[in-house]
């Protein structure tokens, strides 16, 4: 795109405009540079709830990927790829699923997440490689980052996936934006100016990691990932992870850390297994057929035997 046309275009985002309330930050002390922050930080989660029916949507929609054996990708540049990568790489600590399962694509590859890749962003066509190149299926979704909703590698991404039937979800921070009417489902929370004109890493990069957090861990949720608000699928793989499952298993059954431990090392520190035996007194390969039958959540494998505590 010529210069001129992409200055009078970015001249039309929300995301690009000056922010009346902070003309003056570079007289500002540290503390009102602070404050100014704070208080355009707080637009943020309300942006966001406007578009929780959007959101819920896309959940829905990863929902019905997974259970038939399809995966979550993101796909973005500069701070918006940073971010689905981010979110992505979360996903197997916390919630024991395979590295394949949620996919975080950034324009430029993984140089780019610590390095500026020239242009990576402008080639539509590698948006099309990239997910060529992860063999996207139509029981995929795709969801598009762009906080302009302009992003060419982005587009080209989502284009690619409509053409094989995947879903695509577009998550910008601009009205109308070509990712959204590109897209399914789009989900633009309006977070306005930021404090730093064009900084986009600011209340836009906030709102993106709260939707991207919910993706994520609603629909891992839906899938059997939890019991109440407890993470029972996650990977034990350092010390402070086996802490965590210990307290897990006390917490979800009332037990003791000691009798915790044990179950655990009856489930081999499967986090899940060790509260269903604990709660029921199955041995592992009951309990395994139990939690096989009930499709991973443990409240069905559980039955009856929920803890008081559970409220």
């Amino acid at each position: 795109m010529p210069k001129h046309a992409l200055i009078a275009e970015l001249g039309h985002l929300v995301s690009e405009a000056r922010n009346p309330e902070t003309m003056q930050i570079d007289l500002m002390s540290t503390q009102q540079i602070l404050a100014a922050m704070n208080t355009e930080d707080r637009r943020v989660p309300q942006a966001v709830e406007l578009v929780l029916p959007q959101i819920a949507a896309a959940v829905d929609k990863i929902v019905e990927a997974f259970k038939a054996g399809g995966r979550l990708i993101y796909m973005g540049a500069g701070t918006s790829g940073r971010l689905g990568v981010l979110d992505a790489s979360e996903c197997p600590p916390t919630f024991g699923v395979s590295e394949g399962m949620v996919i975080g694509l950034i324009a430029g590859g993984d140089h780019a997440l610590r390095h500026p890749v020239e242009g990576a962003e402008d080639d539509r066509d590698e948006g099309r490689v990239d997910l060529e190149k992860i063999a996207l299926e139509a029981r995929d979704v795709v969801v598009g980052i762009a906080v302009s909703g302009r992003t060419p590698y982005v587009i080209g991404g989502l284009d690619y996936a409509k053409s094989i039937g995947a879903t695509t979800v577009a998550l910008s921070c601009n009205p109308d934006s070509t990712i959204a009417r590109q897209a399914e489902i789009a989900i633009s929370p309006i977070v306005g100016p930021e404090a730093l004109t064009g900084s986009t890493r600011l209340k836009s990069g906030t709102a993106q990691k709260l939707v991207l957090n919910m993706l994520t861990t609603a629909s891992m949720i839906r899938i059997g990932k939890s019991f109440q608000n407890l993470m029972v699928d996650l990977s034990v793989s350092n010390e402070k992870l086996a802490a965590r499952a210990t307290r897990i298993v006390v917490e979800a059954t009332g037990c003791t850390a000691e009798q915790a431990d044990h179950y655990l090392d009856l489930a081999d520190y499967n986090v899940k297994l060790a509260i269903l035996i604990a709660l029921t007194g199955l041995d592992k390969e009951a309990a395994l057929s139990a939690l096989d039958k009930a499709d991973g959540f443990l409240r069905r494998a559980a039955g009856d035997h929920q803890p008081r505590i559970a409220g």
